[in-house]
């Protein structure tokens, strides 16, 4: 089976665990097999194209199914530190 070939991904674009509505990170660097994202509180991070699972209106949406522990856990820390009234 062939595999869905996803629109461009752009330097500055929001990333977002599937099934999220609230962005863990923004792309920082585009490479063929991957991507460097900032994920807040955690730093830049290699998110492989293979857990890209769409590309819509700036937005990036990630399968973290698709991603080893360590990340898995710093995208779900992302937002930990911010004040919340």
């Amino acid at each position: 089976m062939a595999k869905k070939r996803l629109p461009p991904i752009a330097v500055g674009y929001q990333a977002f665990a599937k099934g999220s509505e609230e962005e863990f990170g923004a792309v920082r660097q585009v490479r063929p097999q991957d991507l460097v994202v900032y994920i807040e509180d955690a730093g830049d991070t290699i998110i492989p194209i293979a857990a890209v699972t769409d590309v819509v209106e700036g937005k990036v949406i990630i399968d973290i199914q698709r991603l080893d522990e360590t990340v898995r856990r710093a995208i779900e820390n992302a937002h930990r530190d911010e004040d919340f009234p």
